[in-house]
């Protein structure tokens, strides 16, 4: 091992062509590695020396680096450890998170992020505070299903919320899951014992609402004959998810802004004010920017819930979940009494390839469909064909979007949003800043800083948009 002046650091990854890199990498930073390929070795080299961080993969060759990590905390307790991982599901975010590591990072993996990482961790351990955070998620009773990158940011953030009550805005297109997340977090977090009351802001009528959220005393308005919990007190002790919450009426909004400052609430028709103890998770498939600027939602609500962003991708952008995905419904169906089918690979060349506007829920149904009407168990591209029909790539996807250019992207979208009169050219500015930020990241390989100098914009003004627009920088970074 070199010397080093950052500190020691004990690589244990099987994979020679990552090691070699991550061990060039790291000393070009300043630290001395040790590297082995087991666990075995890894018990070995703790046994004899003392390291400022640990970094291992969970498969190795002689084991589960997770399951592993007992023994390692006892030969160095107070040693960070921050875990690789090519198993990129829930269920790995969750034993991560539930052995404490410093930080978890699914493969392929941004080589800067997790060197920052390693920075972190060594100056934590001197600094006696190792605040080791919770990371990714997924097993096969999870409720979320898929490998992805994309799917990766969105596993991290639910680590992320599981041991603290803090306002989660969930958003993504319809059909994406929104309310799975919901659940995840409190299946998954310390309120799992107590309800989990789901409401949909949209179904409910606006002179309804405030009483189905906050429930209503007996003769407060017509046809009020009877004292009413809301939302609001069912959820207490657990947690409420407010659905498409873009859609609440102003007066709705005013009252829910209020309810969370205070962490009261008053019923319709009442005086006495009920304390309440929730965690709330809101969801929306609208951007509620332009909708503030607009004057159609409250901006001091949108900060109030937007304390931990989370943005469930379209399907388009994890086309490679759809295997995982279908095999998961075809399973469903088979439990549901559906004729138990598989996929051939040529069915789901030809899923892999269709439009999916409607995401998660419209595959879902797809296959459920799929399993009813096939003649054979096992589905071919012809069976396909014949009960969905051809479908090509969706309007707006790479081939036409490059064809068509922005004319036809701008009619795509206004066809798409149809925004309301005055709030078109605010829509417009951030629907289409967009695509010229994440065109600027890509260029520049995810480095905010060169993005920044080619949009010809301040770094703070850049980093800003890139969190109001919810665009994920991770995806253009440079991974191995």
């Amino acid at each position: 091992m070199s010397m080093s002046s950052k500190g020691k650091v004990l690589l244990v990854e099987d994979d020679q062509a990552i090691a070699t890199v991550m061990i060039a990498a790291l000393e070009d930073e300043g630290f001395g590695v040790e590297h082995c390929a087991s666990i075995g070795d890894r018990d070995r080299w703790l046994e004899g020396q003392r390291f400022d961080v640990m970094l291992t993969d969970v498969i190795l060759e002689d084991g589960d680096g997770l399951s592993g990590l007992s023994v390692a905390r006892e030969l160095a307790p107070d040693m960070p450890v921050i875990v690789l991982s090519a198993q990129n599901t829930l269920d790995t975010a969750v034993r991560a998170s539930d052995n404490d590591v410093f930080e978890y990072f699914p493969k392929p993996f941004d080589l800067d992020e997790v060197i920052q990482a390693v920075q972190q961790a060594t100056g934590a351990k001197r600094h006696a505070s190792t605040g080791a955070e919770p990371s990714v998620l997924e097993d096969d009773g999870m409720p979320l299903v898929g490998r992805s990158q994309a799917m990766q940011s969105v596993y991290r953030m639910i680590t992320r919320v599981l041991r603290n009550d803090l306002t989660v805005l969930v958003t993504g297109e319809s059909g994406t899951g929104k309310e799975l997340v919901a659940e995840a977090i409190h299946q998954l977090g310390s309120r799992r014992s107590g309800p989990f009351v789901a409401v949909n802001t949209a179904a409910i009528p606006a002179d309804l609402i405030e009483s189905e959220l906050f429930g209503h005393e007996k003769g407060a308005f017509t046809g009020a004959i009877a004292q009413a919990i809301g939302k609001f007190e069912q959820a207490n002790g657990g947690t409420l998810f407010l659905d498409e919450i873009g859609d609440m009426p102003a007066e709705a909004q005013t009252r829910l802004l209020r309810a969370l400052q205070s962490g009261r609430i008053r019923r319709v028709g009442g005086r006495q004010e009920i304390g309440i103890d929730v965690r709330i998770v809101a969801a929306t498939n609208k951007n509620l920017v332009p909708m503030i600027a607009a004057g159609r939602f409250r901006e001091d609500l949108y900060y109030r819930l937007n304390v931990v962003p989370i943005h469930l991708p379209p399907l388009r952008e994890r086309r490679e979940d759809i295997g995982v995905l279908s095999q998961h419904f075809l399973s469903q169906a088979a439990d549901d009494g559906l004729p138990h089918r598989t996929l051939a690979k040529d069915a789901m060349d030809g899923l892999e390839a269709r439009n999916w506007r409607g995401n998660v829920r419209e595959l879902r149904n797809v296959i459920y469909r799929l399993a009813l009407m096939a003649r054979d168990d096992v589905i071919d591209a012809v069976s396909l064909e014949d009960i969905l029909g051809q479908e090509a790539l969706a309007p707006g996807g790479d081939e036409e979007t490059r064809e068509g250019g922005i004319g036809q992207a701008l009619n795509q979208w206004l066809h798409d949003e149809n925004p309301a009169a005055g709030t078109v050219y605010s829509q417009a500015l951030a629907a289409f800043e967009k695509p010229l930020i994440e065109h600027a990241l890509g260029e520049t390989n995810g480095n905010q800083l060169r993005a920044a100098k080619l949009l010809g914009i301040n770094r703070n003004t850049l980093r800003k948009r890139i969190g109001d627009l919810r665009i994920e920088p991770d995806r253009f970074s440079r991974t191995i």
